[in-house]
C-alpha cells in the first residue's frame, strides 16, 4: 500500500518512488533543453544576447540532466528495486539510501547551475567544479555500500545476473570518475584547480573515461535493467542464463580497451588506436549476444507485442541496442572514421543509443515498476501506445537527419577540385546543415511530447494508487472502529 510507512514495508519502496519521480522530472526538463539547443543550432538568433542560455552553456546542461538526472535517477530507482526483489532483502540502510537521493539531486542542480553561470571543468584549469566532483564520489561510495550490503545480506543463495551488471556499473563508474577528474586545487580553500594530465595523455584519459562511461553507465547498467524487466514483463525466464553470464564477462572485459578509437588520425600512437578499434570490433559479439538473449526471451510470447505496449518499448530498445552496437564498431574502423568523426554522424549514433536503447528500456521499465510501487494499475494503456509511437517517430527523424548531416559534412570536407584545393568552403557545409538541423529539432519535439505524456500518465497512476490506498485504510479503520 502506498501510504504504509517506509520502516514497516517489506522493502524500502519509498526511496525508489522518489528516484523514479525525479527521473521523469529531469527527463522532461533535460530533453526540453535538448530541443531548445537543437533549435539554437538551426536558428542561431535563438541564442539571443543572454550568456546563460547560449548553446555553449546549455549543451552540457542538457547532457547532465538527461544522462545523470534522468538516466542516473532511473538507475538508482531500478537497481534498488531489483536488488531487493531478487535478493529478497530490504535495503541495508534507510538513512544512507536517503542520502544517495538528496546527494544526487544536489549534484544535478549544482552541475546544471554551474554550467549556466559559466563555470566548467576545463582540462588544464577548472573553477568551482572540484567540490562537486568530491560530492559525487561520496554519494557514489554510499550507493556502493547500500547495494553491496543488500547482496551480502540476501536470503537467496543465487546472485541474479542483473545484479552483476549493476555491480560492474557502480564499481567502474567510480574508477572512471576518480581518474578522469584528478585535479590539484590551487590552495586548500580555493575553488580553482589544475588538471593532472595534459597533451595526448589528457586526450587518452578523456576518451578512456568517455567511452567507458557509455559502456558502463549507459550500457552495462541498463542491461541490468533489461535482464530483470524484460523477463518479468514477458512472463518468461531469460532465454539463456549461460549466455547472460558470457555476455557479462565478455562485455566488461572488452569495453575497457575501446576508448582510443575516438582518437584515430591524432597525436595518439597508431598502435593504440588500432588496438582500440580491434577491441571495438570484438565488442559486437557480446553486445549482440545480449540483444539476442533479450529478444529470444520472448520465445513463445510474441503475441504480447500485439496486446502489451510496455513490451513494445522493450523490444524496440533491444532493436536499437543491436543497431547502435553494430554502428559503433563500424565507425571505429579507420576508413569509416575518417568520414564520420567530428561530424554529426557521431551525434546521430550517440542518440540512437541514448534515445533508442537507454530511454526506451527506461520507459518500459518505469511503466512496469511504478504501478507496482503504488499497488495499482497504470492509468491509461492508450497513452502508453501514444507515447511509444511519438518516441519512435522522434528517434527515426533524429537519427536519419543526423546521418544525412554527418555523411554530408564528411563528403563536403573531403571533396577536392582539379587543383587539389578544397572544393567547398566551411560556410557551405553550414548552409547545408540547416535543413537536417530543423528535422533533428522536430524529431526531438516528438520525443519530448512522448515523455510529457508519460509523465502525465504516471502522475495519474500515482494519484490513483494513493486514492485506492487511502480508501483501503479508511475501510480498515472503519472495521476496527466497529470491532
Amino acid at each position: 500500500m502506498a501510504h504504509v510507512s517506509a520502516s514497516s514495508e517489506q522493502y524500502n519502496y519509498e526511496i525508489i518512488r522518489k528516484f523514479a519521480i525525479m527521473s521523469l522530472v529531469w527527463g522532461v526538463i533535460g530533453m526540453s533543453v535538448g530541443v531548445y539547443i537543437a533549435l539554437e543550432l538551426a536558428f542561431p538568433a535563438l541564442n539571443f544576447d543572454i550568456p546563460e542560455i547560449t548553446f555553449g552553456r546549455l549543451r552540457p546542461v542538457h547532457t547532465t540532466l538527461v544522462i545523470f538526472g534522468f538516466g542516473g535517477s532511473a538507475l538508482f530507482a531500478t537497481s534498488y528495486y531489483i536488488v531487493q526483489r531478487t535478493c529478497q532483502v530490504r535495503l541495508f540502510s534507510n538513512g544512507l539510501a536517503t542520502f544517495t537521493f538528496w546527494g544526487w539531486q544536489i549534484i544535478i542542480v549544482s552541475g546544471a547551475l554551474s554550467y549556466m553561470l559559466g563555470y566548467s571543468q576545463g582540462r588544464e584549469y577548472a573553477e568551482f567544479e572540484w567540490p562537486i566532483d568530491l560530492l559525487i564520489l561520496v554519494v557514489w561510495v554510499a550507493y556502493l555500500v547500500v547495494y553491496i550490503q543488500a547482496i551480502r545480506q540476501r536470503t537467496q543463495p543465487h546472485i541474479y545476473v542483473a545484479n552483476w551488471f549493476f555491480i560492474a556499473f557502480i564499481l567502474v563508474t567510480a574508477i572512471l570518475h576518480v581518474f578522469n577528474n584528478l585535479a590539484i586545487p590551487v590552495s586548500l580553500f580555493s575553488m580553482k584547480s589544475y588538471g593532472a594530465f595534459s597533451g595526448v595523455q589528457d586526450a587518452m584519459t578523456q576518451w578512456w573515461y568517455g567511452h567507458n562511461a557509455v559502456g558502463f553507465f549507459l550500457t552495462a547498467a541498463f542491461l541490468g535493467m533489461m535482464y530483470y524487466f524484460v523477463p518479468k514483463q514477458a512472463g518468461r525466464p531469460v532465454y539463456s542464463y549461460r549466455l547472460s553470464i558470457i555476455h557479462f564477462w565478455a562485455l566488461v572485459f572488452l569495453y575497457m580497451w575501446a576508448g582510443a578509437h575516438h582518437l584515430h588520425w591524432t597525436a595518439l600512437p597508431d598502435w593504440t588506436s588500432t588496438l582500440a578499434a580491434s577491441f571495438s570490433i570484438m565488442l559486437l559479439l557480446p553486445s549482440w549476444g545480449g540483444m539476442i538473449n533479450g529478444i529470444m526471451t520472448l520465445s513463445g510470447a510474441w503475441d504480447k507485442l500485439r496486446s502489451d505496449p510496455i513490451m513494445l518499448f522493450m523490444i524496440a530498445s533491444l532493436s536499437f541496442y543491436g543497431m547502435s552496437t553494430f554502428e559503433g564498431p563500424l565507425m571505429s574502423l579507420k576508413s569509416v572514421n575518417a568520414l564520420s568523426h567530428y561530424t554529426d554522424w557521431t551525434i546521430g549514433h550517440v542518440h540512437s543509443g541514448a534515445l533508442g536503447w537507454v530511454a526506451m528500456i527506461t520507459f518500459g521499465s518505469m511503466y512496469h515498476m511504478i504501478p507496482r510501487l503504488y499497488a495499482t494499475k497504470v492509468y491509461s494503456i492508450r497513452l502508453i501506445y501514444t507515447h511509444f509511437w511519438l518516441a519512435t517517430i522522434g528517434i527515426v527523424l533524429y537519427i536519419t537527419s543526423m546521418w544525412i548531416a554527418g555523411i554530408g559534412q564528411g563528403l563536403f570536407l573531403r571533396a577536392f577540385d582539379d587543383y587539389g584545393n578544397l572544393k567547398y568552403s566551411f560556410i557551405e557545409t553550414v548552409v547545408f546543415l540547416h535543413q537536417p538541423y530543423v528535422w533533428r529539432a522536430i524529431g526531438g519535439m516528438f520525443f519530448v511530447a512522448g515523455i510529457v505524456i508519460m509523465t502525465y500518465n504516471i502522475y495519474r497512476t500515482i494519484s490513483q494508487g494513493k486514492r485506492e490506498a487511502a480508501e483501503i485504510e479508511a475501510k480498515i479503520a472503519a472495521r476496527m472502529a466497529r470491532a
